[in-house]
C-alpha cells in the first residue's frame, strides 16, 4: 500500500480545501491522473496521481480542509491485500497507522478579541462556551456592565434565529487573516485629492492604463513609495521594478493578481496583460506566482462606485492607491468655472516607512500626469 499526501501547493500555500473528488475507492487511475480538485487562496488546483494503481481510500469530504503533509490517497495493487505498513508516494517518512476513521479537518477562524476586559462569573462563561456565543459581542445588562446568563441567551437566541454561521473558506479566509495583519501591523495614513481628467477623459476611456501610467511616474518621482519594509529589522527596500498588484472583487473574495515590470511596457502590452489577469482570475486558473511579489498596489474601486475610501497597505508593501468614480464638477478653468470630469484619488502610506512629503510629492506626480492629454 502507499499513501500519497497533499503536496507542497507553493510559497504561502501550506492549506487547501477540497472542492471536489475525480475518484471513488475501488477505481483504477493511471499516472497524472486528477485526483481531486482542491481550493486555495490563490486558486482552483487539480492535484494529479503520482502513480497508477488502484484506490483503496481517500480521506476527506469536499469541504474539509487540509494542511500540507495530511494523507489524501491510499494506493494499492488489483489483488493485494492490505497491509500494515504503508510506504509513502514521496511524502511519508515512517509507518503510516491505519484506521477506518477519517479525521475531518476544521476551518481555521480568525481569533476572536480576548475576552479578559469582559465580566462575567465562571457559571456565565461556561454557559457561552456551550453556547458557542462570544462574550465580546454581548451587551451586557447585568449590575456594573456585568454579562449575565440571560444576556447570553438572548445573544444565542439570536444566532439561531439568524441561522449557521458560515465560515470562511478559500480566498475570503486568507483575506481576513491578510487584512488582520495589516491591521495589527501598518501605521495607515490616507492623503485624498482629485485629478482634473478633462483633457483626455471621456474620449479616451483607457482609466486602467492611465492610472498605470501615473504610478509609475509617481515612482519614478518619489521611490520612497515603491518599497518593501521589514518591520522586524526595522528596514525597508527601495525597489526599482515596479510589480503592481491590481486588486480585483470576485464572488469568491478579494484577488491581488500582479502585473510585472509596469513600468518599462508598452501600453498595448499592459492592456494584453490586464487581460490575461482578468480572465485568469475569473477562471480561478492563475499560477501562484502570479499572486506574489507586487511592490505597489492599485484599487479601482470607482468601477463599481464610491468617491473616496481607506485603502488598506499590505505589508510588505508601503502604500495603494485608490481610484474612485469619475464625477463632473465645477472647477476653475482658465479663471473662469466650468464643469469638467474629475477623478478622486485616495493614497494610503504605511507612516512607519514613508514621510508625509514623500507620499504628497508621490501623489502630486500621480495627478500631473493624469491631467495630461
Amino acid at each position: 500500500m502507499n499513501v500519497f499526501r497533499l503536496p507542497d501547493l507553493g510559497e504561502g500555500l501550506q492549506e487547501a480545501e477540497i472542492s471536489a473528488w475525480h475518484v471513488t475507492p475501488g477505481a483504477t487511475v493511471a499516472v497524472d491522473q486528477p485526483l481531486l480538485e482542491v481550493e486555495t487562496a490563490k486558486a482552483l488546483v487539480d492535484i494529479p496521481s503520482p502513480r497508477a494503481g488502484k484506490i483503496v481510500r481517500t480521506f476527506g469530504d469536499p469541504g474539509d480542509v487540509l494542511k500540507v503533509g495530511d494523507p489524501l490517497v491510499e494506493f494499492g495493487f488489483e489483488g493485494e491485500a492490505t497491509a500494515e505498513a504503508s510506504a509513502d508516494a514521496g511524502t511519508v517518512v515512517g509507518r503510516v497507522e491505519k484506521s477506518a476513521k477519517v479525521t475531518r479537518e476544521k476551518t481555521t477562524i480568525v481569533r476572536r478579541a480576548s475576552t479578559a476586559g469582559v465580566k462575567a462569573t465562571p457559571a456565565v462563561r461556561a454557559l457561552a462556551r456551550k453556547l458557542d456565543v462570544d462574550l465580546t459581542v454581548v451587551t451586557p445588562t447585568g449590575p456594573n456592565d456585568t454579562i449575565t446568563a440571560a444576556d447570553v441567551k438572548r445573544v444565542a437566541r439570536i444566532f439561531r434565529e439568524l441561522g449557521p454561521l458560515e465560515r470562511l473558506r478559500g480566498v475570503r479566509r486568507t483575506m481576513a487573516r491578510s487584512m488582520a495583519q495589516a491591521h495589527a501591523e501598518v501605521a495607515p495614513v490616507t492623503i485624498l485629492d482629485d485629478a482634473d481628467v478633462a483633457a483626455w477623459w471621456p474620449a479616451k476611456r483607457e482609466l486602467m492604463l492611465r492610472l498605470i501610467r501615473a504610478i509609475a511616474a509617481a515612482c519614478r518621482a518619489e521611490p520612497a513609495l515603491n518599497a518593501w519594509f521589514d518591520s522586524h529589522a526595522l528596514g525597508r527596500r527601495l525597489l526599482d521594478k515596479i510589480d503592481l498588484g491590481i486588486a480585483v472583487d470576485t464572488p469568491d473574495g478579494l484577488f491581488v493578481p500582479v502585473l510585472r515590470d509596469v513600468g518599462r511596457r508598452t501600453p498595448e502590452d499592459l492592456s494584453a496583460g490586464l487581460e490575461r489577469l482578468r480572465r485568469d482570475v475569473e477562471r480561478r486558473t492563475i499560477p501562484p506566482e502570479e499572486m506574489r511579489g507586487y511592490t505597489f498596489t492599485l484599487s479601482n474601486f470607482g468601477t463599481f462606485g464610491g468617491r473616496y475610501a481607506n485603502p488598506i497597505v499590505q505589508p510588505p508593501t508601503v502604500a495603494i492607491l485608490g481610484a474612485g468614480k469619475i464625477r463632473n464638477a465645477v472647477v476653475a478653468a482658465g479663471g473662469a468655472p466650468a464643469v469638467h470630469p474629475v477623478l478622486p484619488l485616495s493614497l494610503t502610506f504605511d507612516h512607519r516607512a514613508v514621510t508625509g512629503g514623500e507620499a504628497t510629492r508621490f501623489l502630486a506626480a500621480a495627478i500631473r500626469d493624469l491631467e495630461q492629454g
